[in-house]
């Protein structure tokens, strides 16, 4: 499990992964926010019609993942269902295939979101509300001036101006204290960094690490771009 690049928290070396996940290499831990699963399903439910192949698409990235990196540990940082019916919603074929994946880590970790207070059980693992590992702290929503922190929740985008184009796309928000990552699920929109809610956590010469066209990009807060009103 080796990344090119890095961010040090709290002494951790910690390496973006392009898909939105991150890899914690000296712990053999993979990290992953915001999974939204069934999503789709939530939605149509309501009568807005989306594809229902978002659980589907995200557990085949996140397969991918595990049979690439075999971490023993994955942490799923809150908001992994949509809502508390999700798994109901769930096919056959997902539901093997989720299970298929906890069964493959020895130590798999759902932490408790927003969207999903209570994870369903019967998919394997660990259900907490956060988890502390070494030097790091690891929850769903952010704490205002936590230190060591990585969390999810905000589903953070950041935009750059390149020559020709604006390009907007997720990322990771790193201050030197504090992580947040992106959202991994298909479904998943996202929250400018210089909006308030994303730059108010964190120091005020944040950089970010942008991921676009398979690669991973990082730029100061100087390069980044607000969205129009």
């Amino acid at each position: 499990m080796t990344m090119d690049t890095t961010m040090t928290l709290r002494g951790a070396a910690l390496a973006p992964d392009p898909s939105g996940a991150l890899v914690w290499p000296a712990e053999r831990t993979l990290v992953v926010a915001d999974l939204h699963l069934e999503k789709g399903s939530a939605f149509a439910a309501r009568g807005r019609m989306l594809p229902p192949y978002d659980t589907r698409a995200t557990l085949g990235r996140l397969a991918e993942l595990v049979e690439r990196l075999a971490p023993e540990r994955v942490i799923c940082l809150g908001d992994s269902f949509h809502d508390r019916r999700a798994a109901s919603r769930m096919e056959a074929g997902d539901v093997a295939r989720l299970r298929d994946l906890t069964g493959r880590v020895a130590d798999w970790l759902w932490v408790t979101g927003n969207h999903d207070p209570e994870p369903p059980e019967g998919f394997g693992g660990r259900i907490l509300d956060e988890l502390a590992l070494g030097p790091l702290t690891f929850r769903h929503e952010a704490v205002p001036g936590a230190v060591g922190e990585l969390s999810g929740h905000l589903h953070p985008v950041a935009a750059v101006l390149v020559p020709g184009r604006r390009v907007r796309e997720r990322c990771f928000a790193f201050d030197g204290g504090k992580l947040i990552l992106p959202a991994f699920g298909a479904f998943t929109g996202g929250l400018n960094v210089l909006d308030p809610a994303v730059s108010g956590l964190l120091a005020a010469r944040f950089e970010v690490h942008l991921l676009a066209r398979g690669k991973v990009h990082r730029f100061p807060r100087s390069r980044l771009s607000p969205d129009k009103a």
